[in-house]
């Protein structure tokens, strides 16, 4: 008999000491999958399956495009790809980010739940932002199990915090409950045997796909689409997604990084501009030494005015939301 067979974890910052944790304390003989996003850069090459294969008995490897899904074993997304699954193999696949990562937490519940449906249990850890939210609620909609650290114990509690948030949370535990829990959920699962997904229970509408026309897409600059599901988010055709807070955290970085150029352009005009007003006065072309002084006093306000938006000195500037951890 099958059951809550198929667990899906997502954990970000502050992700890797949670797993270490966790999968430590799962029984060996766990009868289940476990498929593991942890968010690592694209250039990285990703030492969780040694990590955590020295804490359990369970086979922990890297997950490989279309092998067998088997239980009593832990597949890691690979680094600069997405974790999916199939129906019973895995995928991994090299495609649009979510978010701003590769592997991201959202395909791999939303697969999970559209394949395994009641079978599957998303668990949310420590780490920025609020993805896996709209996966996690994908797994419910699916009638799946969601489990999400409790914030206060997690290093970084804002990916758990946003799925409390927005999704109707089965267990909120900290820790060092979440591998009983999950052993139970198993056992429990596999006793019960449920054959079809629960209701959605209002959770999850219809999704209505509006071109969004405002923003474009910061990977490709393609137009965004607005999807008005339960969990907004915004999406381009090339397919990166965004949720709403992860669309602002890439503008305030984009606008950031816009405001360090000008502030290195308008440097450099003033630079010129000062060897200008020295060569003028060398020749003694006062009018000309005037006009270019000019322009260095100029560049030297817009210069402090940019600098002050950088460093958030000036109230009445933009002021560029610092860059999270993730």
């Amino acid at each position: 008999m099958q059951g809550h067979d198929i667990i899906t974890i997502g954990a970000s910052a502050g992700g890797v000491e949670t797993l270490i944790a966790l999968v430590g304390g799962l029984p060996s003989d766990l009868p289940a999958s476990l498929f593991v996003v942890q968010h690592v850069p694209a250039s990285a090459r990703s030492a969780l399956p040694q990590i955590l294969g020295r804490t359990t008995r369970m086979p922990v490897a890297t997950a490989v495009d279309g092998e067998p899904i088997e239980r009593r074993r832990i597949y890691i997304a690979p680094a600069d790809n997405h974790l999916l699954l199939g129906e019973g193999v895995v995928r991994v696949v090299y495609s649009a980010k979510e978010n701003g990562h590769r592997p991201a937490v959202d395909p791999l519940f939303r697969t999970a739940a559209e394949v395994y449906g009641p079978r599957v249990v998303g668990v949310v850890l420590s780490g920025a932002r609020d993805c896996g939210t709209a996966g996690l609620m994908e797994i419910k909609r699916r009638g799946g199990v969601a489990v999400v650290q409790d914030p206060k114990d997690a290093l970084f509690p804002d990916m758990p915090q946003s799925a409390l948030d927005s999704v109707s949370v089965d267990h909120c535990v900290p820790l060092a409950r979440l591998a009983p829990l999950l052993a139970d959920l198993v056992q429990k699962g596999k006793e019960e045997a449920p054959g079809e997904a629960a209701s959605p229970g209002g959770l999850v509408g219809g999704q209505v796909d509006v071109p969004e026309g405002q923003f474009t897409c910061p990977d490709c600059g393609g137009n965004l689409m607005r999807s008005d599901s339960a969990t907004l988010s915004f999406y381009c055709k090339v397919g990166h997604r965004y949720s709403p807070e992860g669309l602002e955290d890439v503008q305030a970085e984009a606008l950031e990084a816009a405001l360090w150029v000008a502030l290195r352009t308008i440097e450099d005009s003033a630079a010129l501009a000062r060897r200008m007003a020295a060569r003028a006065a060398e020749r003694n072309q006062l009018h000309a030494m005037a006009h270019f002084e000019e322009k260095v006093r100029a560049a030297e306000e817009r210069g402090a005015l940019v600098r002050r938006a950088l460093m958030g000195k000036d109230a009445g500037s933009p002021r560029p939301r610092p860059r999270r951890s993730s």
